[in-house]
């Protein structure tokens, strides 16, 4: 074949090579392997400290952007869905975004990004753990320069609320609108790329994370279990993997019982084919409902010792971590712990190159 093209092997090897770059980026996307350090199931308390890493210790620090983006704007969430009752649960009007870009970000490279639901909530313990542990002399305990956007939810909680629609629907849509619509809007903010004019986020589904606490926390796994091309590195603090979805949710044909169904009878994590993903989930002794019985759909440690021992049973790079003496989102939990749970999200990870 190669001789009856007329091409010399050198040419033909060229032309091969051509047609194979995203196969090739693909196949080492695919490839990672950060090891099992960390892996498994941890448990911390009653005791707290706050890690010295998440506490500004003097080093130069990055820039802060924030501006909003109205939800009529949206093609996504405009917050006029069937399933609101905005009369007993408003929705926003505008949420807001804050943007950090650590000092150790050079303009032009293709940043890896985290994006935090319930935002600004935590971003500045994440801002300063980017401050301390992007110039980390230590290999294990370094993050890369990830730029953080914390994005506010649509509004209220619970069932029929617009948060609740965009954080405990399983579906790809609030996905999608991190990636199609908030990522675009910060790469055109003007007020960022005055500072930043190359600025530009990596394509590598493995450069990209997403953190939230409660439903926010079920909003990240959510994320990554139905987008593994967009987002593959998930933070969930106590999360909220119980029946939250809305009852009235075209969704509830497929998922009668929301992110419950992540570790019920259905055992959608353990049935499914094992997904390209790195996933991090807590639970606190005393979160929510502790003491429900499992018929309510309803028990915050049930549910995420139950979804621990699915990512477990299906081989998954998991942690999670069972705080003592704590509850819901506890403070002290994410104090402690927080910049422990990015370095091990981020192992592994390797940065790009500039802007082609």
């Amino acid at each position: 074949m190669l001789r009856s093209s007329f091409l010399p092997i050198a040419c033909v090897c060229a032309i091969l090579l051509s047609f194979t770059p995203a196969t090739t980026r693909a196949k080492k996307v695919d490839e990672e392997n950060p090891g099992t350090e960390g892996d498994g199931n941890h448990t911390i308390g009653p005791e707290y400290k706050k890690d010295p890493d998440l506490t500004d210790r003097g080093h130069p620090k990055g820039k802060s952007f924030q501006f909003k983006m109205r939800l009529a704007d949206s093609n996504i969430f405009q917050g006029l869905d069937q399933t609101l009752t905005p009369k007993k649960k408003a929705v926003r009007k505008e949420r807001e975004i804050s943007v950090y870009v650590p000092a150790a970000y050079q303009d032009g490279t293709k940043a890896p990004i985290l994006v935090t639901h319930d935002g600004p909530n935590r971003l500045g313990l994440v801002r300063n753990a980017l401050d301390n542990l992007t110039i980390s002399k230590d290999p294990k305990r370094k993050l890369p320069a990830f730029i953080v956007i914390a994005v506010q939810n649509g509004g209220n909680d619970g069932k029929n609320s617009e948060r609740g629609l965009e954080y405990d629907t399983m579906s790809d849509r609030f996905a999608r609108f991190i990636n199609d619509e908030v990522l675009t809007a910060v790469l055109r903010n003007a007020e960022i790329r005055a500072a930043y004019p190359k600025i530009a986020f990596t394509e590598n589904p493995w450069g990209k994370a997403a953190m939230g606490c409660s439903s926010g926390g079920a909003a990240a796994l959510t994320m990554g279990w139905f987008r593994p091309d967009l987002f593959r590195r998930l933070i969930t603090y106590s999360g909220t993997f119980v029946d939250q979805q809305d009852d009235d949710a075209p969704e509830e044909a497929s998922y009668p019982l929301g992110a419950w169904e992540y570790h019920s009878s259905m055992k959608l994590i353990e049935k499914s084919a094992k997904k390209q993903l790195r996933i991090f989930t807590h639970v606190s002794e005393h979160d929510n409902r502790a003491q429900d019985p499992e018929e309510t759909y309803h028990n915050w440690v049930m549910a995420n010792w139950r979804t621990a021992a699915a990512l477990e049973a299906k081989g998954y790079h998991y942690r999670f971590v069972f705080s003592r003496g704590t509850r819901h989102c506890d403070r002290r939990v994410f104090e402690e712990t927080l910049a422990d749970t990015l370095v091990w999200t981020w192992r592994g990870y390797k940065p790009e190159g500039g802007v082609r």
